[in-house]
This record gives structure tokens, C-alpha cells and sequence, in this order.
């Protein structure tokens, strides 16, 4: 017998399941945290959770960072009593766009740094809340009004939050 066979009929975890256990956990931490603290604009979050998805593309790869996510947004949803709602949809939707946009530039040429994976990430994921919200939940012309104060937050986030990956990154090394 394999060895990945025999693994797999102990049931033993490894070390990388491990380290997705923790890393989905710091994940869900913040996830619960910002869930719990009031913020002065609907649909505005700093997105702390994503850092530690940042961290994980960075440090240990893609398949790594999409199961830190979906790990996340499902346990997440479940413990803070959302699973199935709008708020879980907008959560899931968020996250597989900027999981797919995460996952184009890692396999691409290009590679934006950890700011520049930020970036791409929080434009992708507002990008995805708002088509859910619009198509949906809210399909109203006026929607489109905020889509560009969206943006521009998901800018300013997503730098911070670049930082912030960057900073962790260095720290570790």
C-alpha cells in the first residue's frame, strides 16, 4: 500500500492539515471579530480575515490559501449564525472572486507582491459582493452609484492590508 493510501485509512492528519487548521482558525477569529464590531458604512469591512489568506498564498501556496477560505467563510457563516443568509452569500461570493483573481496571478508571470495581490483581491471581492447584492438581492439601478465608492475603499484596504501581509511576511523569514 502508498503511502498517501495508508495516511488516508488512519486518518491521520499532517502537518499541512495542521497548519490549515490554524490558519482557517486565526481566519474565522477574525472573521467573528469583525462580524462583531459595528462599522460606520454598510458593506465597508477592513477584510482582516484576508490577510491571513494573503499570508497563506504567500508562505505555503494556492491550494493551502482556497482551503484557509473556504474553511473560513463556512465555519464563520456557521458560527455567527448567518450561514444560508444574504450575508453568507455575499461572503462566498467575495471570497471565489478573490480566490479566482488570487489564483490568475499566481499562475501568471506576473507576480504583484503582497500588496499588489491585496489589491487584486479586494477589488475582486467587493466586485463579486456587489453583483450578488445587485442581481440578487437589490436590483436597482441606483446600486450602480455605489460601486465606485466601493472601489476606491477596496483600495485603501486592500494597501493596508498589503502592509500588513507584507510586514507578517518579513517578520517570519
Amino acid at each position: 500500500m502508498t503511502e498517501k493510501a495508508t495516511r488516508l485509512i488512519q486518518l491521520t492528519p499532517t502537518r499541512q492539515d495542521v497548519r490549515i487548521a490554524w490558519l482557517a482558525a486565526l481566519a474565522i477569529s477574525l472573521h467573528i471579530l469583525e462580524s462583531a464590531v459595528p462599522m460606520p458604512l454598510p458593506g465597508i469591512k477592513p477584510g482582516l480575515a484576508n490577510i491571513v489568506t494573503l499570508f497563506t498564498l504567500l508562505r505555503y501556496g494556492l491550494s493551502e490559501a482556497i482551503w484557509v477560505s473556504v474553511i473560513r467563510v463556512l465555519a464563520g457563516s456557521l458560527i455567527i449564525g448567518s450561514f444560508l443568509t444574504p450575508t453568507f452569500f455575499l461572503s462566498l461570493a467575495g471570497m471565489s472572486a478573490s480566490i479566482g483573481m488570487l489564483a490568475l496571478f499566481y499562475h501568471s508571470p506576473l507576480k504583484p507582491g503582497p500588496i499588489g495581490y491585496s489589491l487584486v483581491a479586494a477589488q475582486a471581492h467587493i466586485s463579486g459582493q456587489f453583483l450578488t447584492a445587485y442581481f440578487l438581492f437589490i436590483p436597482h439601478p441606483g446600486m450602480w452609484n455605489l460601486l465606485p465608492f466601493l472601489l476606491s475603499f477596496a483600495i485603501v484596504l486592500g494597501v493596508l492590508n498589503g502592509i500588513i501581509t507584507r510586514s507578517l511576511l518579513r517578520r517570519l523569514q
